[in-house]
């Protein structure tokens, strides 16, 4: 099994269910994310794709926030705050190994990401909720990407994953005249998958989370990268890869287990294997 490492801003955790709990831990910064939690992100989810021992992972922030987006402001200041010109080309060369790596491998990792979001979930933020395999946020909680506001162009997959998620119109709503979505109209929008009153966020994301724990694992993680790639292919294509997807599927103890519970009419123990 991996050892997964703990980072200067977000705490790294593997519980003895299986669950990997990533939390954004700068919670007076409302959990921006800087340039080493956003390492941090990725090594996990990259070790957490090929750890036999993970089966869900769970993103959430310390505090009253998710995530307030990327910390610009850190990444353009040298140690003693003193304001530093970037070379040009910073942000080309910075984006294909940090955000635009990070919202990639959430998509693809072969095992289900779930988010908890209470309080802002802006710009990358909002990006992790949109990119998770479920997310449940608190009925307050705010969704905004924050681009239009600030003068630049969304990154981290913005302009991929809103269209897909909530239709084209909307996409534009968000993105061109900044509207903010609480929870509930996350929801609506289809941006999300769940909102609960904040008090029973917690017990209602665990809920959720322990039944992914406990479920057929290699499935679930095919299942994942077949809705993941499955836009972009053509029906013949898409349903090659169900095929290959039912093979390696079927090979499992949890596919063996699931057909003796059947025939033995009881709930089945999956073991992730």
């Amino acid at each position: 099994m991996t050892s997964f490492q703990s980072v200067e801003g977000l705490d790294v955790r593997l519980d003895d269910a299986g669950v990997l709990r990533l939390r954004l831990d700068r919670p007076e910064k409302r959990n921006a994310i800087d340039d080493v939690m956003m390492d941090g992100l990725i090594d996990a989810l990259d070790a957490a794709g090929t750890d036999d021992g993970v089966r869900v992972v769970v993103v959430g922030g310390s505090g009253n926030d998710f995530c307030a987006g990327a910390d610009i402001v850190a990444r353009n200041t040298t140690a003693s705050a003193t304001p530093r010109r970037a070379r040009t080309g910073s942000i080309q060369r910075r984006l294909p190994v940090q955000a635009h790596r990070l919202i990639p491998t959430v998509c693809s990792v072969q095992v289900p990401v779930v988010c908890a979001v209470r309080g802002w979930a802006a710009g990358i933020g909002f990006q992790l909720a949109l990119a998770a395999d479920i997310t449940i946020a608190a009925d307050d909680a705010q969704f905004w990407e924050p681009f239009s506001q600030r003068g630049f162009t969304p990154d981290s997959g913005a302009t991929w994953l809103l269209p897909r998620r909530v239709g084209d119109v909307r996409a534009r709503e968000l993105l061109l005249l900044g509207r903010k979505l609480d929870g509930r109209e996350a929801v609506a929008w289809g941006a999300i998958h769940r909102s609960v009153a904040e008090p029973e966020l917690d017990a209602a994301v665990e809920a959720v989370v322990a039944q992914l724990a406990s479920g057929p694992t290699v499935a679930l993680g095919l299942t994942k990268w077949l809705l993941h790639t499955g836009s972009g292919l053509s029906l013949a294509e898409h349903l090659s890869n169900e095929a290959f997807a039912m093979e390696l599927s079927s090979r499992s103890d949890d596919f063996r287990e699931g057909l003796a519970a059947f025939k033995e009419r009881r709930e089945p123990r999956f073991e992730g294997q």
